[in-house]
């Protein structure tokens, strides 16, 4: 089990680090009505919250991040609202790209390209394109995201290879599996955090999170940051993960 340490001046230092965290980054209209304000602002503040997060990652040398930013299941949300969060979207990129970039941050959007007006897929492919050599932290936006759509559309991709005859039905295995998904590039989660009390996947990673440490947190997305990053690592540098078996001191 992993710990904290003291460092010289006495002050806790950082849990080790997961590779890969993925964060639902739930609350934000909570986070609001509990503030008199519009829904419109909890999800600006929840900008600023991906901000800090990231930097935080960074920080912590945390090699991966999936955050789940947008779900295939929104689009039934008030058309003002997700007009607010394209605009969101759209401005993240356009304001923080060249930062990112310079922070040697490696930008992924994984979902359905579907619905996604044109110059929003112009956005995500010029982040993409340009951050695509970065080696620092690997940034995974799931956006117009759904993990029983990305499962599906892998199914389609593997039964497209053997009905092209590149593929047959008895050599599919995990392996091919996990490399048509939209992951297929990066290491499954090690952690997945859920912020605003509520405990369940919501359809997001459905395959890659088998073996995933879940750590469920009270606190609204708004206000998530540094301090709590490191509360979650903490719960996930406290726990045995066994992937099965037996934990390797056991004598059973």
């Amino acid at each position: 089990m992993a710990d904290r340490s003291k460092s010289p001046d006495g002050v806790l230092s950082a849990p080790l680090s997961p590779r890969h965290v993925a964060i639902i980054m739930d609350g934000n209209g909570r986070w609001a009505a509990e503030r008199g304000l519009p829904r419109a602002a909890g999800h600006k503040a929840g900008v600023e919250a991906v901000r800090r997060t990231v930097k935080a990652a960074i920080e912590l040398s945390i090699p991966c991040l999936t955050l789940y930013s947008f779900s295939s299941e929104n689009w039934s949300r008030p058309r003002d609202e997700i007009d607010y969060l394209m605009g969101l979207m759209k401005r993240f990129i356009r304001g923080d790209l060249a930062e990112l970039h310079q922070n040697n941050v490696k930008i992924l959007v994984i979902g359905e390209r579907s619905d996604i007006d044109q110059e929003m897929l112009a956005l995500i492919d010029e982040a993409c394109d340009l951050t695509r050599d970065n080696t620092r932290l690997t940034l995974t936006i799931a956006f117009n995201y759904g993990a029983r759509n990305e499962i599906t559309r892998a199914a389609q991709r593997l039964a497209e290879d053997v009905a092209a005859g590149r593929l047959s039905p008895s050599e599919i295995t995990v392996d091919h599996f996990r490399l048509a998904l939209d992951t297929g590039d990066l290491p499954d989660p090690d952690m997945l955090i859920r912020t605003s009390g509520e405990r369940r996947l919501s359809n997001f990673l459905l395959w890659q999170s088998a073996y995933t440490e879940l750590v469920f947190l009270d606190a609204y997305w708004p206000d998530f940051g540094r301090e709590l990053l490191i509360e979650a690592i903490t719960q996930y540098n406290s726990r045995e993960r066994r992937f099965g078996g037996l934990p390797s001191r056991s004598t059973a």
